[in-house]
């Protein structure tokens, strides 16, 4: 049997083992944590490259799509360079979220999506920005090339879900908020300066 090139002996680190994508930053390699069943917040482990229990979900609100990161990025200076506020990026991989027409009811896979904005989102004075993506051989999608051809309630269920989610039932809370949408174009620089990030950070 010929194995395939490359091929992994033992399975790679999902944020540093897994490439960003052939075709980045248009089309990017997304590792899912969260699935939009999910009442449980997961997370993959830095060290260890397991997937870990962060904690409950406070709200009863569901993730409205799949939700994860791009391997090998970092929000680091270069990201917070693109916000408006003076801020910094928040030193975890690149979130992403992906939109597809059937329910995908599992996490820890991988998948390619088709980048088409994010939101930019501010948590405790970092840069947390979310890349909205659908997956990329979805043929619901296959014409949605920018987040304004989305059904604005999609986008709203995104915008409020992040804006509350880490809401503490009983607290005000105004260091997490969301503070805008933008397109494909803006998302491929995000992109761009979270691998710059990551390279500078982690080498390549």
């Amino acid at each position: 049997m010929n194995f395939p090139n490359p091929f992994f002996r033992w399975r790679p680190h999902p944020w540093h083992g897994l490439e960003v994508g052939e075709d980045q930053p248009k089309i990017v390699n997304a590792f899912i944590e969260l699935t939009p069943f999910d009442t449980i917040k997961y997370e993959v482990d830095k060290k260890t490259g397991y997937m870990r229990v962060d904690r409950p979900q406070r709200s009863s609100s569901l993730p409205p799509s799949l939700y994860g990161f791009i391997p090998r990025t970092y929000c680091g200076n270069h990201v917070g360079e693109l916000s408006k506020d003076d801020v910094k990026g928040d030193g975890d991989p690149l979130d992403i979220c992906v939109l597809s027409e059937r329910p995908i009811d599992r996490n820890e896979v991988i998948l390619s999506a088709r980048v088409i904005g994010g939101l930019h989102m501010v948590d405790h004075d970092e840069a947390d920005d979310k890349i909205i993506s659908v997956l990329d051989n979805d043929t619901y999608y296959s014409n949605i090339n920018s987040v304004n051809d989305l059904p604005p309630v999609l986008i709203e269920r995104l915008r409020h879900y992040f804006g509350t989610y880490k809401l503490i039932p009983g607290k005000n809370q105004n260091d997490v908020y969301v503070q805008g949408i933008f397109d494909a174009d803006h998302a491929y620089k995000v992109i761009e300066a979270s691998i710059k990030d990551y390279e500078e950070m982690f080498g390549e």
